[in-house]
């Protein structure tokens, strides 16, 4: 659902790049049922403060026609958008008149700094409860900037609009399929917005299929057509309106999307 703005390896070492130190318990249940999935990377977000420069860029602005999905918020790399605090990533939506828009946010982005191809993903997070909230984990294909998008191939882990509480959508864009043609499925759980929950995408040469607390809700089986067999990067996100976050709760003042971690496995 968004439209956009990935380092492949084949190590036999295992390593961790963190902002952070690393969680004591880091083979959470569903990575334990493979024991031939190690921890290839991961973001843990264990420093206080802005997220790590060395991980994490930043897009700033409204982008043309709102990042082309008539998002009403403009994204800043400034600390009050993106902090954190008590070992998670907070993304915080504020209601303000900032460079003539009327909400401000953050999108963040590992492009450049963290791109792999296939794996296991998961990210546990939280997601906000206000109705005009649009908060995303995705990932765009690397070669974003050079192709356009959608050829560059983009990946929606998890979706969520606080105006359909605890539905969660997935979906693929690429060139046969994108924007309102996207191939996108959903499922309901319970909690999105009072507890964190695990969002997880396996990702092969033949399939991605995208899972959320190990419930599969949707897949893709790709072909050599489709943009999937190359490097991607993370992003992260918080926006307010737009297509698929649609009208905003009148009394909005500020919301806050909460990540724990992501890791990749291989």
């Amino acid at each position: 659902m968004k439209t956009a703005l990935t380092i492949s390896t084949y190590f036999i070492l295992i390593f961790i790049v963190s902002s952070g130190t690393t969680k004591e318990s880091i083979d959470p249940p569903a990575v334990k049922k493979s024991k031939s999935l190690k921890l290839f990377w991961s973001e843990e977000f264990n420093i206080d403060g802005k997220p790590d420069p060395n991980t994490w860029s930043y897009d700033i602005g409204n982008g043309p026609d709102g990042w082309g999905n008539q998002e009403l918020e403009y994204y800043t790399d400034r600390k009050e958008n993106a902090y954190i605090d008590n070992g998670t990533l907070k993304i915080k939506a504020i209601k303000e008149e900032y460079n003539g828009r009327s909400f401000t946010s953050a999108r963040l982005f590992t492009k450049g700094k963290f791109q792999f191809k296939y794996g296991r993903v998961e990210i546990r997070a939280k997601l906000p409860a206000e109705v005009g909230t649009w908060p995303a984990a995705w990932m765009l294909g690397a070669e974003f900037g050079k192709l356009p998008w959608p050829d560059c191939g983009e990946i929606d882990i998890v979706e969520h609009r606080g105006s359909e509480l605890n539905k969660i959508v997935s979906a693929f864009h690429y060139p046969e399929r994108h924007g309102g043609n996207c191939d996108a499925n959903n499922t309901m759980i319970n909690n999105a917005t009072a507890e964190f929950h695990i969002y997880r995408m396996d990702w092969t040469e033949k399939e991605i299929k995208v899972y959320v607390d190990d419930k599969l809700f949707h897949s893709l089986q790709l072909t050599s057509s489709m943009p999937y067999r190359q490097d991607f990067y993370f992003l992260l996100n918080l926006a307010i309106g737009g297509g698929f976050g649609g009208p905003v709760d009148p009394n909005f003042k500020s919301s806050v999307y909460e990540v724990d971690y992501i890791r990749v496995y291989k």
